[in-house]
């Protein structure tokens, strides 16, 4: 289980290289730059004698080698089953920030000897301890006293556990970034007295065999043969986990054994500036390690920064670069004595802005808070109802439930594509109301059970989950794929649990419900192998910690909020110049285009659009927009959608009158548009943002907009238009205190002053966050709810399926389709099942003979199945008493499958 950072995409140029003797043993030079940075970072190998054993180093230093200069130093660990190779790219950076880097590989790893401790103080930290002493001998580095060079460790995984423990067994330690790791190693392998098999078993099978996929690495010094599947652990950690593996379970030594070598240990001495980075998708090491050891340094009086980054065991660290950038300021900080250096909030976390639908990936943005919150914060309670209910605990805990993939199930969270299974009769369920507003998770919710269990000795191991249930029931997500183990003693006559869930941060639309599962099984952990029966009911309400304090980023105002105002004047000017020239004219060159007559016949037809054509300027063969047409009507939600390029922004702009077509025609209300039609009153329009007086409240920036049109104070509808885009009173506040979602609303408020009957709005979700979003999709549909018609461009194709009634797909501008949601969508009862593996023709004959299965056809992605009559639940349960090894099933076709099919492949 290697922890790598991904590494950044540069071209490596190699500038030179010499080899030479140096203080205190052979070792080799070299330096080199990186393709667009001219300095050189100089490189020493070397390997550092131990009492017992040689560590692997290498030694950066930025800038001309002799050049006097005096710097800190940095020690930077790797993670697990990995060497110091895989941190030389962020090592090479913080030599040119000015630091000294010190990378190794820890004992049992790379090239260096010795076996694997799993950072036992006596042997992997006392290395740390001398690693330190060599960097006080270098005349480059700076010192506070002799011996005592000034020092911080940083590190992910494995790295960032060393970090911790120096701290708190070496006082010349200055300052530590700790990231992805633990702070209690049995708490996180033995959670609540649970044997967490599947990591443990990859952990101790990557230690074992050398790191995964691995060559067994050269070892310098004789080693004391190992016992067979040991590989270079050492025996006394061998045969702990081969006894706990047999067992099934944690004995008091083996939780002993871990804890000892934890930074738990030694928590009351670690004393010195700590940022933590922990990441959200991460069912090894979860956000409650984090909290453990924030709580812990902050309590001994040190500066503490906590980061829940995107990311960690399950899918990599997706904000690499940013961590590295942050911890950076932080040794900036607290090692240069840079007191202008940005070390960030005291608490973040990254939060998903959607998807970005031109490259496929998950649009990151920031919260953060003034001080850490914790896991419950402001907690809020929800009534769960179900009442008391009773399952089954399978001989042989076969088939287990299915939450987290390790090194996977985070990462399809993140694209909301979990794979979380629960099976029929091994859980309980218990939900509660729908939402009445959006709700934000920040930590960790806490619900009390009473569980009884007819095992022989009473025990009961369960496992408890909260989903986000959509309106319709049927999806539903488990942030982050994560689950709470907890084991139950003494439970014949029924006991009080208090159970809590896994910390997370996930927001919940208005109208989904939350669903309490406890579930017998989970395919992570090891379970009682004889059958027995449990009886769960909840007592009282489920907490949720919401974390008020922690707010969203607010963008920065842009430079030209500040003079699109005046350049608007400036231009409004000269349109008026050029109009008063073009009636001052005689003749024919005064004369202007006839303007078509209206139609009778579509004076309530909000818009219809005839073979519109527009091609782009020097291009007799290029087109923005090829014979488009479509009609809207009256109380419709249209979504204009298409790829970057295909046409739509242009026929927004045609549609205000702000460019002119070359070929066909736009009625609004049976009026052709021109620019300066008098219909184009009752159009509203949030195309390409908006500009803003930062300086003004959001009130009067709406009234100066409102004074420009030139018309009645009481034609504005001012009230109700605020009270459909819900500022409240932020219209109070300068707008440049609003947060991005704010300001969008503001947007939006302006463009429905005058209450047109037509609104139109460009990517108007641009740039917010999931609750934001949400509010936006909310605005739309109460607009359109009055009988009015709105069009909406966007980019995220989930938001348009559940806010649009009507769509119109355009590609290379041309329309490729148009008609209702479910019609293009093609909406039915058609499932796809996936698979863990293919089924024969048997059982794809088994799956047909259903009743209530219309068809069944074998796709590469697995079963395409047609209901006729049934569930999905239904199905799920049929395919699971068939033994068909499904892992998920969901709807065949989505509006995304949809629209990339019409526009011939990904935008």
């Amino acid at each position: 289980m290697k922890i790598r950072m991904p590494r950044r995409r540069r071209d490596r140029l190699l500038a030179g290289a010499a080899a030479l003797a140096v203080v205190a043993g052979a070792g080799t030079w070299t330096a080199a730059a990186v393709g667009g940075d001219a300095r050189p970072v100089h490189r020493e190998d070397r390997v550092i004698d131990m009492p017992d054993v040689g560590i692997d180093t290498s030694y950066f230093t930025g800038g001309a080698t002799g050049d006097g200069k005096k710097r800190p130093a940095v020690l930077l660990g790797h993670g697990f089953g990995g060497s110091k190779t895989d941190v030389r790219e962020q090592a090479e950076e913080l030599a040119r920030d000015g630091y000294a880097v010190l990378t190794w590989s820890a004992r049992g790893f790379g090239a260096s000897g010795g076996r694997i401790g799993l950072n036992d103080p006596e042997h992997e930290i006392k290395d740390v301890s001398r690693l330190i002493d060599w960097l006080a001998t270098r005349p480059e580095v700076q010192l506070d006293a002799a011996g005592d060079p000034r020092v911080g460790v940083t590190g992910a995984s494995y790295g960032g556990a060393a970090a911790l423990l120096a701290a708190g067994h070496d006082r010349r330690v200055d300052a530590i970034a700790p990231q992805i790791t633990y702070w209690n190693l049995a708490d996180s392998l033995f959670p609540n007295g649970v044997f967490k098999k599947l990591w443990s078993g990859i952990f101790f099978t990557t230690g074992s065999s050398g790191g995964m996929g691995q060559q067994a690495p050269p070892v310098p010094r004789q080693e004391p043969p190992a016992a067979p599947g040991c590989g270079r652990f050492e025996p006394e950690l061998c045969a702990m986990y081969e006894r706990v593996a047999v067992a099934g379970k944690p004995d008091p030594e083996a939780v002993a054994l871990l804890e000892q070598r934890s930074p738990s240990a030694i928590g009351g001495k670690i004393k010195v500036p700590a940022l933590i980075v922990q990441g959200q998708g991460d069912s090894l090491f979860p956000l409650d390690q984090a909290d453990a050891m924030a709580r812990a340094i902050a309590a001994n009086g040190a500066p503490v920064s906590v980061d829940w980054a995107a990311g960690g065991h399950d899918g990599g660290m997706r904000e690499a670069d940013r961590v590295e950038a942050r911890v950076t300021a932080w040794f900036d900080r607290h090692l240069k004595g840079d007191g202008g250096a940005d070390t960030g909030p005291a608490f973040r976390v990254s939060r998903s802005g959607g998807i970005d639908s031109t490259d496929g990936e998950v649009k990151l943005r920031g919260a953060s808070g003034d001080q850490y919150p914790g896991l419950t914060a402001g907690p809020r309670e929800f009534a769960l109802a179900g009442g008391e209910q009773s399952f089954a605990n399978p001989a042989g805990g076969a088939p287990p439930a299915l939450s987290s993939l390790p090194g996977v199930g985070g990462q399809l969270a993140a694209f909301g594509a979990g794979l979380s299974l629960d099976f029929p009769g091994q859980n309980a369920g218990f939900q509660s109301a729908p939402l009445a507003e959006d709700l934000r998770i920040t930590g960790t919710p806490t619900v009390t059970l009473n569980v009884r269990s007819t095992a022989a000795d009473g025990s009961a191991v369960l496992f408890g989950k909260v989903y986000d249930v959509g309106p319709d029931g049927r999806q539903q997500v488990l942030p982050n794929q994560l689950v709470a183990p907890v084991r139950v003693e003494n439970a014949q006559q029924g006991v009080r649990v208090e159970l809590r869930l896994p910390a997370i941060d996930h927001s919940a639309p208005a109208g989904h419900r939350l669903r309490l599962v406890v579930a017998a099984t989970d395919l992570g952990y090891a379970t009682p192998a004889a059958p027995a029966t449990y009886t769960v009911a909840v007592e009282g309400p489920l907490a949720v910690p919401v974390a008020a304090g922690v707010r969203t980023a607010a963008a920065g105002l842009p430079a030209w909020t500040w003079w699109l105002p005046l350049g608007a004047v400036a231009l409004a000017a000269a349109l008026l110049g050029v109009r008063r020239t073009g009636r001052g004219g005689a003749g024919t060159g005064g004369a202007r285009a006839r303007v078509p007559q209206p139609q009778a016949a579509l004076s309530d037809v909000p818009l219809e659009i005839t073979g519109l054509t527009k091609r782009y300027a020097k291009a007799q063969d290029r087109y923005a927009v090829r014979d488009l047409s479509f009609r809207v009507e009256k109380g419709q939600v249209l979504g204009l959608l298409g790829p970057n390029g295909a046409g739509k922004t242009t026929t927004l702009r045609m549609l205000m009158g702000l460019i002119s077509p070359d070929a066909g025609e736009i009625r609004v209300f049976g009026h052709a548009v021109r620019a300066g039609a008098p219909v184009l009153s009752r159009v509203g329009a949030f195309v390409e943002g908006a500009g803003f007086l930062p300086h003004l409240t959001g009130r009067a920036n709406l009234e100066l907009y409102w004074q420009a049109t030139g018309r009645p104070a009481e034609d504005s509808h001012m009230a109700e238009a605020l009270e459909i885009a819900g500022l409240g009173d932020a219209l109070e506040r300068a707008v440049r205190t609003y947060s991005q979602g704010m300001r969008q609303r503001l947007a939006i408020a302006q463009a429905m002053l005058g209450m047109p009957d037509l609104l139109i709005l460009d990517e108007p979700t641009n740039g917010l966050d999931p609750p934001q979003i949400r509010e936006m999709r909310d605005v739309m549909i109460r607009y359109a709810a009055g009988g009015r018609t709105v069009i909406v461009s966007s980019h995220l194709l989930s938001e348009v399926e559940q806010s649009c009634t009507h769509l119109v797909v355009m590609d290379r501008g041309q329309r490729v389709a148009a008609g209702e949601v479910a019609e293009i969508t093609g909406g039915g009862d058609t499932l796809l099942v996936t698979l863990a593996e293919p089924v024969d023709g048997a059982g794809l004959e088994k799956v047909t003979a259903l009743e209530g299965v219309a068809s069944v056809a074998a796709t590469d992605d697995g079963l395409l199945v047609r209901l006729e009559g049934a569930t999905a639940a239904w199905l799920i349960a049929e395919l699971v008493r068939l033994e068909v090894p499904v892992t998920g099933v969901g709807p065949h076709r989505r509006l995304e499958d949809a629209f990339l099919t019409l526009i011939g492949g990904p935008a």
